[in-house]
């Protein structure tokens, strides 16, 4: 697949995908005796992970250490499987404190729903449209 082929199939731009090559967030494209990246199932396997990786807040840093490191090989299956938990980790806490802010949040739109609201003489109901 070219370059447009794979930024319309994983809905990123074409200077993403270039970016994502060019910092060692995913491995070298092979190109085509014209030069056109020529991107296989296994380059777009590495963009699905990396894309999953950054939307869950990855940092670069360590997605770029853990490409090269699984470029070197087997040798390097612990240094990966480090970096995968700790950023597991760091991403398990995260959701842990946005858990707690949904929960306030929450608690505190009930609190509108039965006691502010209701003495305001608004309906809930509408409120509850309103938010929809």
């Amino acid at each position: 697949m070219n370059i447009a082929e794979v930024a319309a199939k994983f809905d990123l731009t074409q200077d993403t995908l270039r970016y994502y090559e060019k910092v060692g967030l995913i491995p070298k494209v092979k190109r085509t005796s014209g030069g056109t990246r020529n991107y296989t199932e296994y380059d777009c396997g590495w963009i699905d992970f990396i894309k999953c990786m950054r939307n869950s807040g990855v940092q670069v840093d360590s997605l770029v250490e853990y490409v090269k490191l699984f470029e070197q090989g087997d040798s390097t299956v612990g240094e990966r499987k480090h970096i995968l938990v700790r950023e597991r980790d760091r991403i398990a806490a995260q959701v842990t404190e946005m858990q707690c802010t949904l929960n306030r949040l929450n608690a505190k739109i009930e609190r509108y729903e039965k006691d502010i609201i209701p003495a305001e003489g608004v309906s809930p109901i509408l409120c509850k449209l309103e938010r929809a």
